[in-house]
């Protein structure tokens, strides 16, 4: 051994040391009998009084509340009025323009985040209400003109005194997107009898399709990239139509595999075959099996087109047929074609993808190492992620058709830890009571002062599901880091996304009249600042807009002393059930204007 200087002690002789150490343990276990005699004898009385004292003692099972030193934000300079953490622009210059990585999510590190409360800009006006709002939006909220004058001749919308309006025009439809999408419905009867109920549009201008498509019953995610001018995303959440932000480049979009049941593409400029075909790749991960694709706009209809797309027709005639061969390679069958509309569907026979089996075909079968719902962060292959052959009730001709589909239990929820039949018609019961309640404390909810909301940490959608009656529509966020439940929730004719609370949200600011959390600082408070958490949700949560905060006791009073520096008046309730260990916060953001001048350096 060693002293703590280092030196070696003394070793001393080994066999002089025998017999004391054999003496020594004789002692110990004699010792040990005794004390182990005393405890038997005693034991009892020592679990009686232990268990006596916990019934006795109810105050030292209670929750001690965090708390937190009074905290004060102030405001972001002007110039932020638009803030988008994680797809900024001021940061694209750090990322390269190869496939347009710049535009994919690129959050700021913690030493660059923003402390500060982000303004609406000068002017900004309560948003106008839904469906009124589908038409039309003031100009302050959005104002970016730049789009009014590149699109006008399309009718995407135009400026009239101080509103945008929204014809309902596109690249592809200039008769109206009711035209057009009368002739999709031509096309895939499936869209008018409950089959087809999700879809995604990429690259979607200002969502006229997505918000055409409500009315027959057709939930939309709207998706485009953050850009400087367009702010299409912001203006189809203006609208009150579902969006988000983002792109197909290097990374899988944040949804699960098999979960849309129609893609479309009107014009979107996207390059499907390039890149080994990636980009198409990934609509076919999205897509769930029996799902169609629809495509309008170059190469479709090259033979009546191609003058007026500054190329010749034999360009175009070999772009239709590289699609074509590709989309035949992932196992699509051209399923109709009119005009400008082609549309393909996604095959709903795992056979097909035998062929896979060629060690020659391209593209190639992922092999069993890549997770197909795996979808935060995860880079784009270039191969086939084929369908599990067990999900036989996922497919579009076999899952029950909209709204029947809303309350059947999904084939996929025996896939996340713990889920069954028996827990799915539980959590469908209870957000039931839940809704009730909330509209008691909140009877803004089934109003049309709330149209956009979020489920910022939901399970299997049931707060949706229970409000789906209501005027409005549910982003449904599952955290990347808990159960991954969101294919249940797409498979219930419901959409959402993956997303990471301890970074921003792919939105704009003033998007969502609704955040409703449950539990969420009690499950990623570990991980997740939640200071930064409730400064992302100032961020998107419009003026006036609502905050239903459903938590543990312990963090109930520290969230509502960052709601205040934020602002926020809120009021704290009891829960259905009246538990005092968990609380719901019911919270406004107060509309205000910036004191501040732009600045860069903010």
């Amino acid at each position: 051994m060693k002293y703590k200087d280092g030196k070696p002690g003394p070793q001393g002789d080994r066999g002089s040391r025998a017999v004391p150490i054999s003496i020594m343990f004789v002692v110990l276990c004699g010792f040990s009998f005794y004390l182990g005699g005393i405890f038997c004898s005693e034991r009892n009385r020592f679990e009686t009084k232990i268990v006596a004292n916990d019934v006795q003692s109810p105050k030292d099972s209670s929750v001690t509340p965090l708390r937190i030193k009074p905290i004060k934000f102030a405001e972001c300079s002007s110039d932020y009025q638009d803030y988008t953490p994680c797809t900024d622009p001021r940061r694209w210059k750090k990322y390269g323009l190869h496939r347009l990585t710049l535009m994919e999510r690129h959050c700021p590190p913690i030493s660059e985040r923003k402390e500060c409360l982000v303004p609406p800009p000068n002017g900004y006006k309560v948003p106008i209400k839904w469906p009124q709002s589908r038409n039309e939006c003031w100009y302050r909220n959005v104002p970016y003109n730049w789009i009014n004058q590149q699109k006008s001749n399309q009718n995407w919308l135009r400026k009239e005194g101080d509103k945008f309006l929204f014809p309902g025009g596109g690249t592809m439809f200039p008769r109206g997107v009711g035209a057009y999408v009368d002739l999709m419905q031509d096309l895939i009867p499936e869209m008018t009898d409950g089959t087809v109920r999700t879809a995604i549009d990429t690259g979607c201008g200002v969502a006229s399709w997505g918000g055409d498509l409500l009315d027959r019953g057709i939930l939309t995610v709207s998706l485009a990239p953050r850009d400087n001018h367009e702010a299409q995303v912001q203006f189809a959440l203006e609208r009150g139509i579902p969006a988000i932000l983002g792109i197909i480049s290097t990374q899988r979009l944040p949804f699960p595999s098999n979960s849309f049941d129609m893609a479309h593409c009107s014009r979107c400029l996207i390059p499907w075959t390039e890149f080994g075909g990636i980009y198409l790749l990934e609509i076919h991960r999205i897509l769930r099996p029996g799902g169609f694709w629809i495509l309008s706009g170059p190469p479709v209809n090259y033979e009546n087109r191609w003058r007026g797309w500054n190329t010749t027709v034999e360009e175009q005639k070999s772009d239709y047929e590289k699609l074509q061969d590709l989309l035949t390679s992932m196992c699509f069958k051209l399923y109709n074609k009119k005009d400008d509309i082609a549309v393909w569907q996604k095959s709903s026979d795992n056979s097909c993808y035998d062929q896979l089996a060629n060690p020659d075909a391209y593209p190639p079968k992922c092999d069993d190492s890549l997770e197909p719902d795996s979808a935060w962060y995860t880079p784009l292959r270039p191969c086939v992620v084929v369908p599990s052959p067990k999900l036989e009730k996922s497919t579009l001709t076999s899952i029950a058709k909209w709204p029947k589909r809303l309350h059947v239990t999904p084939e996929r929820i025996s896939d996340a830890y713990g889920g069954s039949a028996n827990t799915f018609k539980h959590d469908d019961s209870k957000w039931k009571v839940r809704i009730k309640h909330y509209k008691k404390l909140l009877p803004a909810i089934g109003s049309d002062k709330i149209r956009n909301v979020m489920d910022m940490n939901t399970a299997y959608g049931g707060f949706a599901a229970a409000v789906v009656d209501d005027p409005l529509w549910v982003m449904n966020v599952v955290s990347s880091y808990a159960l991954n439940t969101l294919a249940v929730v797409f498979d219930r004719g419901l959409i959402g996304t993956y997303h990471d609370w301890c970074e921003a949200f792919s939105t704009y600011p003033r998007t969502y009249d609704l955040l409703h959390l449950d539990g969420l600082f009690t499950a990623e408070s570990h991980r997740c600042d939640m200071k930064y958490v409730l400064l992302e949700m100032d961020r998107i949560l419009r003026p006036n807009g609502y905050a239903i905060i459903r938590e543990s006791s312990y963090f109930v009073d520290a969230v509502a002393s960052v709601a205040k520096a934020m602002r926020w008046g809120c009021r704290k309730e009891d829960t259905e059930y009246g538990i005092e260990k968990e609380k719901i916060l019911i919270c406004q953001k107060k509309l205000w204007y910036s004191s501040n001048k732009p600045s860069s350096s903010s």
